[in-house]
Formats: structure tokens, C-alpha cells, sequence
């Protein structure tokens, strides 16, 4: 398969720095976004309005925030799934319910090749181009698009059918949410008992309390904000739900519900400096 025609659908945090890294490989790569192009710098030249993105992109890969702007690049105001007439491959890279995945097989047409590819590390891990994406397609199909995965990530987790990449995601993002409210729960009661917050992480980071948000803290760069509905605080406890949307028949989702209204909850958390 000629890995030709990519476009990326929706250039924010994420799907930027994706989008470089496939050009930084050769990859023919587009973006679009409903932000105008001279928004987005360097890669500005890359970026295409709809119409000469659909006629563009053979390979979509979306980024989008969730399921309403999932549908809108699928099948609302820019429908590519109807009007792209050389899509033949739709890769979903958005963080959304595995149950809405799922069904997009029945949603789309045959001979449009469906792989689920989320990913996980921020920001920062997409701008170095090591992201961990969580697979789920056809044996093949992964095969046949894995140069792309390559010019973008570092670590590759096949986890089965189509779908099944995205389950394993809301999975490991309800224990990053976890790892996120107790973390920054235990720093604000180090701060009532006078410990340094700096000296703290470097405990953890080397104790039975470690953790990627801990580990990171100077790295991820929503370590401190307080939630919003449009920051990555906010998309944790959108995660949560799509987690919570895809539990298993009688499950106890008390534990789930509470850490996302402990994200909920989050105000800033202020800088501190190290000490001497």
C-alpha cells in the first residue's frame, strides 16, 4: 500500500505536532483544521481548506476533541466520509467510547479500511514524536500503515479487533486520571505539612508511589492547571466517561465517578520553586 494523500483532521495540542512529525519523515501530509491557517506557524503552507483537503487525503487520521467533532469530520459539516472521494483509510486517533467506535464500522462504507490508533504521552511525548498508540484493526491493516505509527510514536501496542485499541486507551487513562487526583491531592497536603513539593516528587519518582503524572510533573504540561472544559484536565473527565460508557454489564463504577468528580474539582496548582 502507498502510504500517500494523509490528512490529519483537527491540528490542535496533539494533531500538530503529529502532523510535523509525519513531514519531518517525507510523509505527504495535510492538515485542517476550523482555526485559520495562519494560526499554526511553520506549518502553515501544510494546512488546506476543506475542499482541497478532501480532494487531498486518501489516509484520514482524526485528532479531534470527541465524539460530536468526530462526527462533524465524519459525516456533519465536513462529511468526508461522504465527500473525500479518495478516502480509503480512516484512522482514529481521538480518545472517545470504545461503544462509538465500535459502530462506526456499521457507519461507513466497506472499502474505507477502519483502524483505531489513540495515544498516549501529551503533548510533549507527540511533539518528539514518541507517542505510545494503542491499536486496533486488522492484522494487515496495521501492517500496512505502520510506517506511519513509526514516523510519530515509539511504542506500538496491538491490542487486537478494531475497537479494542481504543478500550485499552479509556482504560489506561481512567488510571492516568486516578494518578492525576491523588497525586495532586497528596501535593497539596505535603504543602500543609510544610514538605517541599520538589523533594516530594523526587521521592515517589524512586518509591511504591510512582506514577507517570509524578514522574513527569516538570515535563506534562497540564501538571498544574485547575480544570476547564477545554484543557486537558477537562478531557481527562471526558476520558472517565467514555471508560465509564464501555463498563462492563454490572460493574461497580463508584471509584471511577469519583476520581472524575476529584478532576472535576481541580483548581490551579501554583509553581514552586527548588529548593537549594
Amino acid at each position: 500500500m502507498t502510504l500517500t494523500g494523509i490528512g490529519i483532521a483537527g491540528c490542535g495540542r496533539m494533531g500538530a505536532p503529529m502532523l510535523a512529525a509525519l513531514r519531518a519523515t517525507g510523509f505527504d501530509a495535510k492538515g485542517f483544521d476550523v482555526r485559520p491557517a495562519t494560526d499554526f506557524g511553520t506549518l502553515a503552507p501544510h494546512m488546506l481548506p476543506l475542499p482541497a483537503f478532501r480532494d487531498h487525503t486518501k489516509i484520514l487520521i482524526t485528532v479531534v476533541r470527541d465524539i460530536a467533532q468526530t462526527d462533524d469530520v465524519l459525516f456533519g459539516p465536513q462529511n468526508l466520509v461522504a465527500t473525500a472521494p479518495n478516502l480509503r483509510s480512516l484512522i482514529i486517533s481521538s480518545t472517545l467510547s470504545p461503544r462509538y467506535v465500535t459502530d462506526l464500522r456499521a457507519r461507513i462504507p466497506d472499502h474505507i479500511t477502519l483502524i483505531d490508533a489513540p495515544m498516549s504521552g501529551a503533548a510533549v511525548a507527540a511533539s518528539e514524536a514518541r507517542l505510545s498508540f494503542m491499536l486496533g484493526g486488522a492484522a494487515n491493516d496495521l501492517n500496512a500503515h505502520q510506517p506511519l505509527f513509526d514516523a510519530m510514536g515509539a511504542h506500538f501496542h496491538r491490542m487486537g479487533h478494531f475497537g479494542a485499541g481504543m478500550q485499552a486507551k479509556v482504560l489506561n487513562n481512567l488510571l492516568a486520571a486516578s494518578n492525576t487526583a491523588m497525586t495532586r491531592l497528596v501535593l497539596d497536603w505535603a504543602d500543609a505539612a510544610g514538605i517541599d513539593e520538589t523533594r516530594l516528587l523526587d521521592l515517589i519518582h524512586t518509591s511504591s508511589g510512582q506514577n507517570w503524572f509524578a514522574s513527569g510533573f516538570e515535563d506534562i504540561e497540564f501538571t498544574r492547571d485547575g480544570w476547564q472544559p477545554d484543557n486537558t484536565i477537562g478531557i481527562l473527565t471526558k476520558d472517565v466517561a467514555s471508560a465509564l460508557d464501555a463498563a462492563p454489564d454490572q460493574a461497580d463504577i463508584t471509584l471511577p465517578e469519583t476520581v472524575q468528580a476529584a478532576i472535576r474539582a481541580l483548581g490551579p496548582r501554583i509553581q514552586h520553586t527548588k529548593p537549594s
